[in-house]
């Protein structure tokens, strides 16, 4: 789903997001999610301890890209989170620059940036991360994502044919009642849900997350 991902997009990747416990994962995977993004901000309502939790994502298949969401770290928290040998890659959602993203990538490490969308500033706008996978998620004060509310999907579905070039995962307030209107309507290269797939904050429905996966693909 990142970077080094290079299979022919014969369907969208499928990311599910704030996962914090190894059943939620698991059920995730045998619904055939390609990735799964696990919380490591502490200020997130599923916010996972990274020493708690090593175990168990250790644990989960390795061909299951494991994402790192981080919300404005230093140079040397996100350095440790990405050297950890049970993270693929890192997920990037609060005010990281540019600079801080090129030194990311000359490291070599694998990342994605998301970007927030409102309407006051077009994506056209959006400078360059240094990363070809982009996340383009729903725009609320005081969060970082997670919030279950959409955006125009113009604007994403806008975004995508500008710039073929780049991995665009669709995120905010995706269900899986509206999926695959998104997917028709935008052509991502992948989607991501958190709430969407929730019973709780930090619990996955494991019907809603059957029927997600099942109708993202559909």
């Amino acid at each position: 789903m990142f970077d080094r991902d290079d299979r022919p997009l014969v369907r969208p990747r499928v990311k599910i997001c704030g996962i914090t416990n190894s059943e939620d994962a698991r059920a995730a995977i045998e619904f055939g999610a390609d990735a799964l993004g696990f919380n490591f901000f502490s200020g997130s309502k599923r916010y996972l301890p990274v020493i708690e939790a090593a175990g168990w994502i250790a644990e989960l298949p390795a061909e299951i890209v494991k994402v790192a969401v981080l919300m404005n770290a230093n140079w040397d928290e996100a350095v440790a989170v990405a050297g950890l040998a049970f993270i693929n890659a890192l997920q990037l959602h609060g005010m990281e620059t540019p600079e801080f993203c090129q030194r990311l990538a000359e490291k070599g490490i694998q990342f994605a940036k998301a970007i927030p969308v409102a309407t006051a500033r077009p994506l056209r706008d959006t400078p360059e991360f240094f990363t070809r996978t982009l996340i383009l998620d729903s725009s609320e004060a005081g969060e970082f994502g997670g919030s279950g509310r959409t955006f125009p999907w113009e604007m994403a579905r806008d975004f995508v044919q500008a710039n073929p070039g780049l991995r665009v995962i669709l995120a905010g307030g995706l269900t899986p009642e509206n999926v695959a209107q998104a997917v028709d309507f935008v052509s991502p290269f992948g989607v991501d849900v958190t709430t969407g797939v929730e019973s709780s904050p930090g619990r996955k429905d494991h019907g809603l997350l059957r029927a997600f996966i099942a109708a993202a693909r559909g």
